[in-house]
């Protein structure tokens, strides 16, 4: 038998080392941590897209806050807190503007709203919305219709369609929509028509400063819909836990009332689970719903479709952003009463609601809370963030307005974004309800606003 013999040249033989050290080269620095043979980090972890921060980046000290925090996960507080401070979050207005110097605020709106659409998980298609009226109630200053109307295959949504008396039409339209705390047997009726129960006069004087706010807005001349949200008024669950199959919660004493409200209010928690396994979100649900109201708005002809703005309380606030920023059939809005950044509302306030109905995976790593007004430019839009507000600090509603204010500037609409910060709770009082029907005014009705800024 012949043996072969093999030379290598000089050159070939440096090729093959050089080739050696760069096959070893990234696995160096990683020690213990590396993947052992046939365990490699798959490619489409999500860690590879957009990539976590491989240096955390500073997050809010609590002393920061000047308040004591609503909420806290105790010994895994700093075990979370370090999830977020390796958070990419590359699609902030910020991060955003800070990698790509030379870019136009159109590319980042459109690459932001895109992240938050395909958060939301909801999209029900194209159907007809098979709207009836029901029953009317009239008044000096409009004529209120009780509707229904589809927004998906699987929901029929009661609500209420006002036209304003005395104004010429088509008119410009509002959607309002109604808070999140508050009696949950109720939804729409907590802003619409004559108080129904006392635990709705209670919650206007609170709140409103004893005004139904869809009523009110009629009266200015504004064409407006209200609906009851999924989970509340009429679309509340019933036939679990000891609520009855039908009941008029008009028609509850106040005892009654509240035992079954806290069977609802605990039922959120379910609910939010409940939609997470069906594949979608309580604010795509949402969404959904809201933009639905905008297509029974445009298919009104007291309605003029270019001349359409949405407001709203607390969650209504948050129901504000997030259709201000995907619709454009939105010319302007008024948010009262929910707006922070994450980090703040992170350290502070993820109780109850607030941190119930907002959960977005996929979103929060990506983008932050002011982004979604930030992504409504140039469309005219008011935030009213009262600096004596529990649920919100000072400090989160000042650094949010900040970066609103830049973003709008960017796009070139400086002029239509305004900050409304008064010495105010959590409500939607009378002084309040001035400044946003100036800004309505405004924007849709082409009249002068004031020029004063309490």
């Amino acid at each position: 038998m012949r043996t072969r013999f093999f030379t290598i040249h000089p050159t070939s033989l440096l090729a093959l080392l050089l080739n050696a050290i760069f096959a070893v080269i990234p696995t160096l620095g990683q020690g213990l941590h590396a993947p052992p043979p046939g365990a490699e980090r798959p490619t489409n972890m999500p860690l590879q897209s957009p990539g976590a921060l491989a240096s955390p980046r500073p997050l809010l000290a609590i002393e920061e806050l000047g308040r004591a925090p609503l909420s806290n996960y105790g010994s895994l507080e700093s075990v979370v807190q370090a999830m977020r401070a390796h958070r990419p979050l590359d699609l902030t207005v910020q991060q955003w503007r800070q990698q790509h110097p030379h870019a136009k605020y159109d590319q980042w709106a459109q690459a932001a709203r895109r992240v938050l659409a395909n958060g939301l998980h909801y999209d029900s298609g194209p159907l007809d919305l098979n709207a009836i009226t029901t029953d009317r109630w009239e008044t000096d200053d409009f004529v209120r219709e009780t509707i229904e109307f589809n927004t998906a295959p699987w929901f029929r949504v009661p609500g209420y369609f006002y036209t304003p008396k005395n104004v010429p039409l088509p008119a410009p339209a509002l959607v309002v929509f109604h808070e999140w705390g508050g009696p949950m047997l109720f939804g729409a009726d907590r802003v619409s028509g004559e108080s129904l129960h006392p635990a709705i006069t209670q919650h206007r004087q609170k709140y409103t400063s004893g005004r139904a706010l869809a009523d009110w807005y009629a009266a200015q001349g504004y064409a407006v819909i209200v609906i009851d949200a999924y989970h509340f008024g009429r679309r509340a669950p019933r036939g679990l836990r000891g609520l009855p199959e039908s009941y008029d919660p008009s028609q509850l004493d106040t005892e009654t009332l509240n035992r079954y409200d806290a069977i609802v209010r605990q039922q959120l928690y379910t609910g939010v689970r409940e939609l997470n396994w069906a594949g979608t979100t309580w604010a795509g649900v949402n969404y959904g719903d809201d933009s639905r109201c905008i297509d029974y708005l445009v298919s009104r002809p007291e309605v003029d479709p270019k001349r359409i703005g949405c407001t709203g309380l607390s969650g209504g606030g948050w129901r504000t952003n997030i259709l201000a920023a995907l619709d454009p059939r939105i010319k302007a809005a008024v948010s009262v009463g929910w707006m922070t950044t994450g980090d703040t509302q992170q350290a502070y306030n993820l109780s109850g609601a607030v941190g119930t109905f907002c959960l977005l995976p996929g979103v929060w790593d990506r983008i932050d809370i002011p982004d979604l007004v930030c992504m409504a430019a140039p469309k005219a839009v008011m935030v009213v963030s009262g600096t004596n507000d529990d649920l919100f600090p000072p400090l989160g509603q000042r650094d949010a307005a900040e970066q609103i204010s830049a973003a709008y500037e960017w796009a070139g609409s400086k002029e239509r974004f305004r900050n409304y910060a008064p010495a105010k709770t959590h409500c939607y009082d009378a002084e309040i309800q001035a400044q946003a029907l100036a800004w309505f005014d405004q924007y849709l009705k082409a009249t002068k606003a004031p020029n004063s800024n309490p």
